[in-house]
């Protein structure tokens, strides 16, 4: 064989071993990070002061289910009322309202990585803001004074500071270094938005309607607000003030519209998609387009049969956690093209935030 035929030869075998390189790499990168990874998380309130919050995993293909997820990685209970949860990287963190903790695993893995359990009192929702923790506290709730978000150094995992806020803080988005909690009110009623500079924990507040709770940023990069209005009927005389879909301007943190609801209507959860707003209201979910101006005035799926207590959507699946706190949860998942019931599964007791890993 001649020198110019060796030469052909070792370069083909040369492709070829880089090209199985090359597949071999690509396939690595797309294996999963570990058994959690390429699925749905369900976090579990669960009851009251029993102590029995938990993790549930369902995978994307819907061929694994496994609930108790943390008590089984770490064989310990996860704590009292899992709140919410927040991801970064590698990580996640669960929010544990009575334990007054947050819970630090692998979110692919979901064993321990850390518990943060100083400087917490009522601890809600957190959001992470260029490598920092922000994390809303209720205090006391029978104090409409002592209201906080505390600040977490992610690297220690501990609480450094914390910036005063108004009664009842709830759930918090960061964009642009601004940080945006609604104040639902705690165990009153509020009607604020606070907004925080990170830069110099500045607060700023906007004022909407009643009880604004959920929030997400649309496709216009404005922030969304359910307010679901007062609706306290216990009280001499009773309280109602109107519910409203409030879009508020990110650039200037000013209103650029009110879609309020006709009185005695009280939505609840709140969820958003590529270009479209979902809620529910008296047991029927309705669809919103971020440009509308009006509410919608026909639902697009009745679920008056289920207790949903969460809701969350990802590619045209409405996933709608059914919990009534007496028996087991489910997750019940919606194709919205069809307007069908496509899965069910079982879930354990009081499921309530779900989240794509």
């Amino acid at each position: 064989m001649n020198n110019n035929k060796l030469k052909v030869l070792a370069l083909a075998i040369c492709a070829i071993f880089t090209s199985c390189k090359s597949d071999d790499d690509n396939g690595m990168d797309n294996l999963p990070k570990g058994d959690y990874d390429n699925g749905i998380i369900i976090s579990h309130e669960g009851n009251y002061t029993q102590g029995n919050a938990s993790i549930s995993y369902i995978s994307d293909d819907y061929l694994t289910v496994e609930n108790t997820v943390f008590n089984n990685i770490n064989n310990t209970l996860l704590g009292d009322t899992a709140q919410s949860m927040a991801f970064s990287d590698e990580l996640a963190y669960i929010v544990l309202n009575v334990s007054n903790k947050i819970e630090v695993v692998n979110r692919y893995t979901f064993e321990s990585v850390a518990t943060i359990n100083s400087g917490l009192i009522n601890p809600r929702y957190m959001t992470i803001s260029n490598g920092t923790g922000y994390v809303t506290n209720w205090g006391d709730g029978g104090d409409a004074t002592d209201d906080y978000v505390a600040i977490i150094d992610l690297a220690s995992n501990t609480v450094t500071s914390t910036i005063p806020v108004g009664e009842g803080p709830e759930q918090i988005l960061e964009k642009d270094y601004l940080l945006y909690v609604s104040h639902q009110g705690g165990w009153g009623v509020n009607n604020i938005i606070s907004v925080i500079d990170t830069s110099d924990n500045n607060v700023g507040t906007i004022q909407v309607n009643d009880a604004p709770g959920a929030m997400v940023f649309d496709s216009n990069e404005n922030l969304v607000v359910l307010c679901s209005g007062a609706n306290q009927s216990w009280l001499t005389p009773p309280v109602e003030t109107l519910a409203s879909i409030t879009r508020i301007d990110s650039n200037t943190s000013s209103i650029i519209a009110t879609m309020e609801f006709a009185s005695g209507e009280h939505p609840s959860l709140m969820a958003h998609d590529d270009d479209e707003l979902f809620y529910i209201l008296n047991g029927s979910v309705y669809e919103l387009d971020d440009d509308a101006s009006t509410l919608p005035t026909t639902a697009i799926l009745d679920v008056s049969a289920v207790s949903a207590y969460g809701i969350s959507v990802d590619d045209d699946m409405l996933y709608l956690a059914d919990s009534d706190f007496q028996e087991e949860s489910d997750l019940l998942i919606y194709n919205l093209d069809s307007g069908s019931l496509v899965q069910t599964f079982d879930l354990s007791i009081g499921a309530a935030k779900i989240y794509f890993n």
